[in-house]
């Protein structure tokens, strides 16, 4: 599937995994595809940029020279973000993401139907983090569901597991379930657009097709998926 991924769609995994390694994080979640997508807006501060004919290896290991297909016209991805004003709540993004993780991957839509049951999704994790200490709901990966991968030296969250030893490589970050079913349908949704490449368009709608963190956390910050394709619609229209 990944030779199929444009240029910036491979910065965007490959951001991922860095902003994954950057939180000490076990698995590369849908918070990290995200904050990395988020980066595409940032021009080459983090996620690189895509003039010129620069060489570029793909997840695969394997060497590329120059764009594909749907990197002609710069980086979908960030341009609809833009326009839908996401840079400039990337603050606010980067809290409520940190927030779910704290809670154990509980979204703010989840604690709104929880206290609607009368469970103070809050209180819960005070006392929880008053008796283990902050951040002991903290799920690895920032996704609800991701299977942590433990070490025989370090428990996963110690000390040890976040920082690897000086002068050790850390350990590749595998993908959570729901990052990889983002990546699954992200090459779904280019078949059905009519697209034989994968960019990092079809990376943002599917994070956005269905419910989870990165598609909660988007949508109280007045990015859904409808207004992607819209956005997407109106830059095609003026390309």
């Amino acid at each position: 599937m990944f030779e199929r991924f444009t240029t910036s769609a491979r910065e965007v995994v490959r951001g991922a995994v860095r902003h994954a390694e950057d939180t000490g994080a076990d698995t590369v979640g849908e918070a990290e595809l995200l904050l990395a997508l988020l980066d595409r807006t940032d021009g080459d501060r983090k996620g690189g940029s895509d003039t010129g004919g620069s060489r570029t290896e793909d997840p695969g290991g394997r060497k590329e020279r120059g764009r594909t297909r749907g990197d002609r016209k710069g980086s979908p991805a960030a341009e609809v973000l833009a326009a839908l004003g996401a840079p400039g709540r990337r603050a606010s993004i980067e809290r409520a993401l940190a927030e779910v993780r704290r809670r154990g991957g509980i979204t703010g839509a989840d604690v709104e139907a929880l206290a609607g049951l009368g469970i103070d999704v809050d209180e819960i994790v005070a006392r929880v983090e008053e008796a283990h200490g902050v951040g002991a709901l903290a799920t690895a990966g920032s996704t609800p569901g991701a299977a942590p991968e433990s070490t025989s030296e370090s428990a996963p969250g110690s000390a040890s597991a976040r920082a690897p030893r000086r002068g050790r490589r850390p350990l590749r970050r595998p993908f959570s379930r729901e990052a990889k079913s983002v990546l699954e349908r992200s090459l779904r949704i280019a078949l059905a657009r009519g697209d034989k490449y994968i960019g990092d368009e079809h990376l943002l709608l599917a994070l956005t097709a269905r419910p989870g963190v990165a598609a909660h956390v988007l949508a109280d910050h007045d990015v859904t998926y409808v207004q992607v394709e819209r956005a997407l619609t109106a830059r095609a229209t003026k390309g």
